[in-house]
């Protein structure tokens, strides 16, 4: 029980400090893709690391399996919602520096 209960706390431990990692990245990175990479990387990793910590801690139950459906749910759709924000990000980069564009030569 002890055992369980030590590799429980390694895996919850370390996706705590996953998403503590995760947090001050979003807030340091200037740039819209390397904040959207990381906390892509932040519902991934640590949220796997954590719901594996409970399910040990758990054993194998009927939440096992409930906790096993929400990590292929999260793992199906964070990295579908990073690309479409990572193409809205790229769209609208794209039409900025064409509209700034056609303002310089008109300008000028």
């Amino acid at each position: 029980m002890m055992v369980r209960f030590i590799i429980a706390a390694v895996f919850i431990s370390v996706g705590i400090f996953i998403f503590a990692a995760a947090t001050f990245g979003v807030f340091r990175f200037r740039y819209v893709l390397n904040r959207m990479h990381i906390a892509a990387q932040c519902d991934t990793m640590g949220a796997l690391l954590c719901l594996v910590g409970v399910m040990i801690l758990t054993g194998f139950t009927f939440t096992t399996l409930k906790f096993i459906l929400c990590i292929a749910f999260i793992w199906a759709s964070s990295p579908l919602a990073s690309h479409l924000i990572a193409k809205a990000e790229y769209v609208s980069q794209e039409t900025e520096d064409e509209d700034s564009f056609e303002e310089e030569v008109i300008d000028k």
